[in-house]
């Protein structure tokens, strides 16, 4: 029994990006992003704002907020730009995907070890989720609205 590759040599096992995107994120999307991202960010800052702790580990908090966001961000571009044919280094792919899971595990951490109460890392451990899930969103929306203006400027 033949297999399709030899049925049909020429076709490739790459996806192929489609020429014309038609799927331009809605404005509630990306308003659901966008306050999706603020309420994650300023409600994890609120908590810091208000937490009993001393500067500097309101400082580490803080940084980790600010570390995880940039990475994630980094890791959705450098994959978009894969998946769009954009050279990519394998080296600042890999630092991307490294940074985002240190930052993560920095958190996991820090909450670990910290002296507070349950409901308390709770409430950091899902305002920083929602917070890097939204960036994501946030990004890929930017990425997808510029692409398809462009495709509607070169029409």
């Amino acid at each position: 029994m033949e297999t399709q590759q030899e049925l049909n040599p020429k076709k490739e096992n790459k996806r192929e990006t489609p020429e014309v995107f038609e799927n331009k994120p809605t404005g509630a999307f990306i308003s659901a992003a966008w306050a999706a991202l603020f309420v994650g960010m300023i409600s994890y800052c609120i908590g810091l704002w208000n937490a009993d702790m001393l500067l500097n580990e309101k400082g580490y908090y803080f940084t980790i907020l600010l570390f995880g966001l940039f990475s994630v961000v980094s890791v959705q571009k450098s994959v978009r730009d894969k998946l769009e044919g954009i050279p990519v280094t394998d080296i600042y792919y890999g630092i991307s995907w490294f940074v985002t899971i240190v930052s993560i595990l920095l958190l996991i951490i820090g909450l670990w070890n910290a002296d507070l109460l349950l409901s308390e890392k709770g409430f950091y451990g899902m305002s920083f989720a929602l917070a890097l899930f939204a960036a994501v969103a946030v990004q890929k929306n930017t990425r997808d609205v510029k692409f398809f203006e462009q495709q509607k400027k070169n029409k």
